[in-house]
């Protein structure tokens, strides 16, 4: 059964057509990975499954219904876990569950428990009292989760769940997803960060300049480009790297160069033997190679090799 069918989705803003004519489905019991470089449409996708934003052309169905025709039925099944927290400083925990859940139509007793059962869910039963200022930024994700998990929908919308947070805080959530899955919600999940994506979606979408380019498991996708090597050169240099020389090298696709920590990924086609030329070029620059090493595809190798850019370009 799929519980989300994306029909041929189209959302123009005057000229610019940010998403174009998509066609995706979500399966039940997925958690369903959504990437795509900034300004690839992702955002303006999710603001239409969520009724944000009006429809240009084609449908979204949840669970076989449309969801502008039964929008209401579509606010009741679906739980949004913004990227920008969306709580109230000046409201306790409790207040914040028990206010976003009251829009969903929970009513008396059940909002109660509802609302309980959210900040147990989220670990935060203890600080129900207290006010989200004062909270840690790991525990305002928390509580921003408890609000749109209190009504159980049936599909959670989780953009960027992880950005900007402690790496204990960030498993708790990724944790906090699998648990949620497991009770039977289906997950739509955003991130930046390629290894939650990796560990956690069972199918992933990739999606640039408005259209889905690749959909499939992380093993499917990474077989995707078995024709596609991925070089990591350390080196130590005192000036930066002229990496504009290095793609034009034959063969390479992409370069990325962490200055900071001083690694060098080079992405370039597996047929063609041009690690030497890369070598020979950083040595003619006073560049100290000290490692060289070629690794398995991974699911950012896929998605520069797809988009030519970096997720957060």
């Amino acid at each position: 059964m799929n519980v989300l069918e994306i029909h041929e989705l189209t959302r123009k803003f005057g000229d610019f057509v940010a998403v174009d004519n998509m066609n995706l489905k979500v399966r039940e019991g997925e958690i369903f990975g959504f990437l795509g470089p900034n300004g690839a449409g992702k955002s303006t996708t999710i603001n239409m499954i969520s009724s944000l934003l009006r429809i240009t052309k084609g449908e979204i169905l949840l669970l076989g219904k449309n969801i502008t025709k039964h929008s209401r039925f579509a606010k009741m099944n679906i739980g949004i876990v913004p990227q920008d927290l969306a709580i109230y400083e000046e409201m306790t925990a409790y207040e914040n569950i028990y206010f976003f859940a009251g829009l969903y139509g929970l009513r008396g007793n059940e909002l109660k428990e509802r609302t309980a059962e959210a900040l147990e869910f989220v670990g935060l039963s203890d600080r129900a009292k207290e006010l989200p200022k004062n909270f840690s930024g790991g525990m305002k994700r928390r509580l921003n989760i408890a609000c749109a998990i209190a009504h159980k929908p049936k599909l959670i919308i989780m953009d960027e769940p992880t950005v900007g947070i402690d790496p204990q805080s960030r498993n708790y959530i990724l944790n906090s997803v699998r648990k949620l899955n497991e009770m039977g919600s289906t997950i739509i999940y955003t991130s930046h960060y390629m290894e939650e994506v990796e560990e956690i979606c069972s199918r992933i979408a990739i999606v640039d300049h408005g259209k889905l380019i690749a959909e499939g498991t992380k093993e499917q996708l990474k077989s995707s480009i078995t024709d596609t090597k991925d070089i990591w050169i350390s080196y130590k240099s005192e000036q930066p790297l002229d990496t504009e020389r290095i793609r034009q090298i034959p063969g390479v696709t992409q370069v990325l160069d962490d200055e900071q920590e001083q690694l060098l990924r080079v992405w370039s086609k597996a047929e063609i033997n041009n690690l030497n030329l890369i070598l020979q070029q950083l040595i003619q620059n006073q560049v100290e190679i000290r490692s060289v090493d070629e690794k398995a595809a991974t699911l950012e190798t896929v998605f520069l090799t797809l988009t030519g850019r970096n997720l957060r370009d």
